[in-house]
């Protein structure tokens, strides 16, 4: 008996992506009725400019979570802000290093991660206390490269690319994070990597009995989660032309809600990173629309948290749906 188009209706409306796209939609309506100006065309762009650094490096947290084994990567933040410092300080302003600097970014990241999977799979060290032990390593590292005082400039290419609407005055970051999600996406469902992921992380014993390399694909993800977390933090670099200490520090945590928001098992095994791009939407509109409202850092906490315990409690009474 085929479904109903009622059935098929209360399905999708139980579908965790959907639900994170009808909030981000009703928090721009709320905020348009709230604040005049906040759901323009213009600030809506500029909402989405920021969630797509988030957006970014969620991909590789998605990843991690995916390969499960109780996956997780504490370190984004800080190898975001390494990146960001050594592509900046290598480009220093210049488009003829722009290139250069990325590689070297992407490539200290992929070591990084590298690191981690190794310590995660010979070791057999959890993945929270490893990733938190190289938290700490790589925020040593940007004190050792920086002496303590971050330097260096954007590359003007990579300014417009983020700041400018090049094409039908849309950002050129946008385009890119649009083009990542589908790359990525079709990587996840078409690509035999993506298939051993899935079967990793929904049961790893299962998974190596079947044939696959699951030490291979666990550190995989994990340098694929430092690379991204390295072009989030290059992204960020373009739009505000200059680096900190601490540029990206911050949204380690943020890059986990996104992939829960988005309705990726934290167990593994189960989700993509559709729902993740629209977790760092969510989670992007909720700072600002609370930050537009003049709210209070604690507030801002509180609701944010709130939220989250209420979309983790939706997606936990439809656990056999998205099993």
């Amino acid at each position: 008996m085929k479904p109903t188009t009622a059935t098929r209706a209360r399905t999708l409306l139980r579908d965790p992506v959907v639900i994170a796209a009808i909030i981000a939609i009703l928090l721009v309506v709320v905020g348009g009725i709230l604040k005049p100006g906040f759901a323009s065309p213009d600030q809506i762009v500029n909402m989405l400019r920021v969630a797509s650094f988030l957006g970014i490096i969620a991909i590789g947290q998605t990843i991690v979570v995916l390969s499960g084994g109780e996956g997780i990567d504490l370190s984004v933040g800080t190898v975001a802000t390494l990146g960001a410092i050594l592509a900046s300080r290598t480009m220093n302003g210049s488009d003829a290093l722009l290139v250069p600097g990325i590689l070297l970014a992407v490539g200290v990241a992929a070591l990084i991660g590298l690191a981690n999977g190794l310590g995660i799979v010979l070791l057999r060290i959890p993945p929270f206390v490893m990733t938190l032990g190289m938290l700490g390593v790589v925020g040593g590292l940007i004190l050792v490269v920086t002496g303590g005082v971050a330097d260096g400039r954007a590359a003007p290419s990579l300014v417009q690319l983020v700041n400018g609407r090049d094409v039908l005055g849309i950002p050129g970051i946008l385009l890119v994070w649009a083009l990542l999600a589908v790359v990525v996406t079709l990587v996840l469902r078409r690509t035999t990597f993506g298939m051993q992921l899935y079967a990793t992380g929904s049961g790893r014993e299962a998974a190596r009995l079947s044939g696959v390399p699951v030490g291979r694909v666990t550190v995989t993800a994990y340098v694929l989660s430092s690379i991204f977390a390295a072009l989030g933090g290059i992204a960020m670099v373009g739009y505000s032309q200059q680096v900190f200490l601490n540029l990206a520090n911050d949204l380690t945590l943020p890059s986990i809600a996104a992939v829960v928001i988005g309705g990726t098992l934290v167990a593994g095994g189960v989700g993509g990173y559709l729902g993740s791009a629209i977790g760092a939407i969510v989670l992007t509109v909720l700072t600002s629309l609370l930050t537009t409202l003049s709210m209070p850092e604690w507030a801002r906490i509180v609701v944010q948290g709130v939220v989250l315990i209420a979309l983790l409690a939706v997606y936990g009474r439809q656990r056999k749906l998205r099993t």
